[in-house]
C-alpha cells in the first residue's frame, strides 16, 4: 500500500501525458489545432482568476465554461467521432489501409484540387436509397472510382461535366447526371446556383451525402438530409463523410464495399 500511494501520482501523470500527446497529434496541423490552443489560453485565465483572486472574471469564465463544452461537441463531433475510432488496444501494425480509405484519400485531394481551380463539380455518393431513377437516365459508367476520371469527368471541355456523377459502392456508375432542384430556398443563400440547388434537392428526397464544388466561389459545400453546409475545409470533409459512413469490412472470401450507414433516422 506505501509502495502504490508514492506511485499512483506519477502512473497519473504518465496517463495525462499520453492522453495529452494523443490529443495534439491528432489535431496538428489542422483547423481544429486552433480550437486546442484557446483551450489552453482559457484554462489559463481560469487558473489566473482563480490564482489573483478575481472573482468578477472567475464567474464569468464558469459560466462560459458550462455553454462552451456543448458547443465544441456539436461542431467538431466528426473530429472526435474520428479520433475516437481510432483508439485501438492493436499496435499500428495491425493496422491497414483499406480501399475505403484510400477512396477517401483520393476523394479528398480531387475535390479540393478542382476546388482551387475553379472547376464545378456535383459527387453524390448514394447510401441505403438506390439512385436508379436517375443514373439510368445519364451516362453509365460503373468504373471503378479514381481521381483521374473523377477530374476528367468535370473538365470544362468534357460533355459530362455539367452533370452530377453518382457513387456506389466505390464505383462511379453514372456521369453527366440531372438532378431534381430544391424547392425549398430556405438552406441556399443568394450566392449559391443551381449546383447547390441540385445537391440539396437529391439529399432532401435521399439519404446520400452531396459534395458540391461552386465554380463560382471555389468553395466546397456538403448537403445530407435537406441541410446545406457551405465551406468545409479540407481538414474536416474526411471527418465528416467518416461520421456518416462505415469503412467497409473484409470478410474472409471477398471485401464488400457496401457503405452503410452510421446513424440511422
Amino acid at each position: 500500500m506505501y509502495f502504490y500511494t508514492h506511485v499512483t501520482p506519477f502512473l497519473e501523470i504518465l496517463i495525462i501525458a499520453i492522453m495529452i500527446n494523443y490529443i495534439l497529434s491528432f489535431f496538428w496541423n489542422t483547423r481544429s489545432m486552433d480550437l486546442i490552443l484557446g483551450l489552453f489560453a482559457f484554462l489559463g485565465i481560469y487558473a489566473l482568476s482563480s490564482l489573483l483572486n478575481l472573482p468578477v472574471l472567475h464567474q464569468l469564465v464558469n459560466n462560459v465554461s458550462n455553454v462552451a463544452v456543448i458547443a465544441i461537441l456539436i461542431i467538431f463531433q466528426p473530429e472526435l467521432r474520428v479520433a475516437l475510432s481510432r483508439l485501438s488496444l492493436k499496435g499500428k501494425r495491425y493496422r491497414e489501409i483499406t480501399e475505403f480509405d484510400r477512396f477517401l484519400d483520393q476523394l479528398a485531394s480531387s475535390t479540393y484540387r478542382m476546388a482551387e481551380k475553379r472547376v464545378g463539380a456535383i459527387i453524390v455518393i448514394e447510401n441505403e436509397d438506390m439512385l436508379d431513377d436517375y443514373s439510368h437516365k445519364a451516362v453509365m459508367l460503373n468504373a471503378n472510382f479514381s481521381s483521374e476520371l473523377l477530374e476528367s469527368i468535370f473538365k470544362t471541355t468534357t460533355p459530362l461535366h455539367d452533370g452530377a456523377i453518382i457513387v456506389r459502392d466505390l464505383t462511379i456508375i453514372a456521369a453527366g447526371v440531372i438532378l431534381p432542384l430544391a424547392e425549398d430556398m430556405g438552406h441556399l443563400s443568394r450566392s449559391m446556383g443551381t449546383r447547390h440547388r441540385a445537391g440539396l434537392g437529391i439529399s432532401q428526397i435521399s439519404d446520400a451525402l452531396v459534395i458540391v464544388v461552386s465554380e463560382e466561389s471555389g468553395k466546397v459545400s456538403i448537403a445530407r438530409d435537406g441541410i446545406i453546409t457551405r465551406g468545409v475545409k479540407i481538414d474536416r470533409f474526411s471527418g465528416i463523410i467518416r461520421s456518416v459512413f462505415n469503412p467497409p469490412v473484409k470478410p474472409k472470401a471477398k471485401a464488400s464495399f457496401k457503405l452503410k450507414a452510421l446513424l440511422s433516422k
